[in-house]
């Protein structure tokens, strides 16, 4: 239920009929979110020191966290009422900007930690762009009233995020942004000119299509697209007025929505992949963004739809606590959503959703009525070859499920182990429903293989292709199996995984190759509350014994405790297997056995033909070729 700590207006269905809220609701949360966190300052207003174990930054930085990204909510929440500041935020901020830059650097209760290379406790340069925004967003009303004396201090703490080195990801785009700041105010030199170059640079290199960027040089595609690579350059672009550098980086944002804009369940929840999920509503700053600076496919009334809707899923679930305070986890309290540098301060990148609060109250994401999500139209497929993504959504229960075949965690220069594989990521299947199990317990969504009794798992994805047709998808990788215990990997073993979809059914073809003798593959479903409305079925039609239920004591996400179907099969040189997978929360749903009519594999080649219309899906490998045929 929503904290007391927000007092929101009452539900207005006739503008929203979907989620009841309007830009009233808006501000109310901002300012219950900023009045509950304000509670644990420091005197000097220069920390905000939330209650929690520290992050592996320390409890200096978290402060200084605290402070940052809450900047962001009231910047956002009085930028956009045109300088109207009925709560005094500004002249809190304005207060600790003071004790933070007096003596930054000095071990006391008040003073900013310096910034330093990402490699040395980097974390206050994440925050200088919060602050940097912060300050540009507000600034007729903050940094023109203050003394020249704190604006040099603020400029000198600032300039800091310039001169190290940030970490080899969307950082840089933290002293774009920093920059970015000091040449609105009058304060650009070549060493802006540069930070700010050299971010844009690195953004080409990263934008891999299909609207979308990979987090640094390896293949990273997840939440930090909307709310970092495509926030900051559009947002600055928007303030900048520059139409040159607001429309290269505005049409990859559009197109970014096209896909994006179908990753939000029909109750509001976003996608529960990738890091950092603590960030919550911020997965709407896209959309957002989109709106407040035209640049996006979706009408007013959807747009408006999403955000809120991801801002009310989170709040009618508990994210913010009796307190009022925003939680470490997703729902509530949840470890295993976090990183180690996720500080009881870095829920508050969720702020970053305020930027809806740019448009106007007379803006169409405002007086627009709301319109259906995505999710909420006809059964949709939709594949993404550029990060090797395929998105699949369910009208009967507005649950939209991704399928993973190109995005993973691994660094560039990062070796391939057992012991880097990252749950967020190495799964196969991600969706708005469900989360995945933790790394203790049984993977779901997975194909491994066992040998000399240690499980495989999946750590680089190598995608193989993708594409879409009428109501169906497919998408296809491949991957070296590693192992926790014992050599890495077994000389000749891989994987090639195609995942083919139609309706809310999830056609798996597995080829393993090299499997040596004594091996065994394994394949999960997905991971559900047994009691829950979300169902998971997983079954054999080629290659698998009958399945058997596994359980994960520590749950997901979403529920405490969970299960998930696993399917086994011994295996050895190479071996075609093949099961159907379904999540589905619609009540009239038959047995997967139904579904199909018939199956044929023939050497490299599975044939399946469909129980409902007779229409026939053909996957072969060597060479690789998907098709679906009535």
């Amino acid at each position: 239920m929503t904290s007391s700590f927000l007092e929101l207006p009452p539900e207005d269905r006739g503008a929203s009929p979907y989620t009841g809220y309007t830009r009233a609701h808006w501000e109310a949360a901002a300012d219950g979110l900023l009045d509950a966190a304000w509670k644990w300052s420091t005197p000097g207003c220069a920390m905000l020191d939330l209650p929690g174990r520290p992050s592996g930054s320390g409890v200096r930085s978290d402060g200084l966290e605290g402070y940052a990204r809450t900047f962001l909510t009231a910047a956002f929440r009085v930028a956009g009422a045109e300088g109207k500041d009925p709560h005094n935020w500004l002249e809190r901020y304005a207060d600790g900007l003071r004790s933070g830059t007096r003596t930054a650097g000095r071990d006391d209760a008040e003073s900013w930690p310096l910034i330093r290379d990402h490699t040395v406790f980097g974390q206050p340069m994440v925050e200088s762009a919060s602050v940097a925004i912060g300050l540009r967003l507000t600034r007729p009303w903050l940094w023109d009233r203050l003394d020249p004396g704190t604006q040099d201090r603020a400029e000198e703490w600032l300039r800091d995020a310039l001169r190290h080195t940030p970490a080899p990801n969307n950082w840089y785009l933290f002293p774009f942004s920093v920059a970015g700041f000091l040449e609105s105010v009058g304060r650009g030199d070549a060493e802006t000119a540069r930070a700010r170059q050299r971010a844009l640079d690195l953004l080409e290199g990263w934008y891999r299509g299909d609207g979308w960027y990979a987090d640094g040089d390896g293949r990273a595609f997840d939440h930090y697209n909307g709310w970092a690579l495509h926030l900051y350059p559009v947002l600055d672009a928007h303030l900048s007025g520059e139409a040159e550098l607001s429309a290269h980086y505005g049409a990859r944002l559009r197109e970014h929505l096209e896909s994006f804009g179908l990753m939000f369940g029909a109750d509001g929840a976003p996608m529960h992949f990738g890091r950092s999920l603590t960030y919550r509503f911020a997965a709407g700053a896209a959309v957002g963004m989109g709106a407040v600076s035209g640049h996006t496919p979706l009408s007013p009334g959807t747009s408006r739809r999403l955000i809120s809707g991801s801002l009310r899923y989170f709040l009618d679930r508990g994210a913010a606590g009796d307190d009022g305070l925003l939680s470490l986890g997703w729902h509530g309290p949840h470890d295993a959503t976090l990183q180690m540098y996720s500080g009881p301060s870095s829920p508050y990148w969720a702020s970053k959703a305020f930027v809806a609060l740019l448009a106007p109250a007379e803006h169409p994401l405002w007086t627009a009525e709301e319109e259906p999500a995505p999710s909420e139209g006809p059964d949709s497929v939709l594949s993404l070859p550029a990060p090797g993504l395929l998105l699949q959504s369910t009208r009967a229960d507005g649950i939209v499920r991704l399928h993973n075949h190109g995005s993973d965690h691994v660094r560039p220069h990062e070796g391939e182990t057992a012991g880097i594989s990252d749950p967020l990521y190495a799964r196969l299947a991600y969706s708005t429903a469900s989360g995945p199990t933790s790394a203790g317990n049984t993977a779901d969504n997975h194909l491994s293989l066992r040998v000399g009794g240690s499980r495989s798992a999946r750590v680089r994805i190598r995608p193989m292709g993708a594409g879409h047709g009428e109501g169906w998808g497919w998408a296809a990788s491949w991957h070296v199996p590693v192992f926790p215990a014992g050599a890495p990997t077994v000389p000749g073993l891989r994987v090639e995984s195609v995942t083919v979809v139609r309706g809310r059914y999830e056609l798996r073809v597995h080829r393993v190759l090299g499997a040596p003798a004594g091996a065994r593959a394994e394949q999960t479903g997905w991971a559900t509350d047994p009691r829950g409305e979300v169902r998971s079925s997983l079954h054999g039609l080629h290659g698998w014994a009958e399945p058997e239920e596994v359980r994960a004591p520590e749950g997901t996400a979403y529920t405490r405790w969970a299960v998930l179907p696993r399917l086994g099969a011994d295996v050895e040189g190479t071996r075609l297997l093949v099961a159907l997978a379904s999540l589905t929360a619609e009540a009239a749903s038959g047995p997967l056995a139904a579904a199909v009519s018939g199956v044929n594999v023939d050497g490299d080649t599975v044939e399946v033909a469909w129980a409902e219309d007779g229409s026939v899906t053909r996957v072969s490998f060597a060479p690789l070729e998907v098709t679906h045929s009535s």
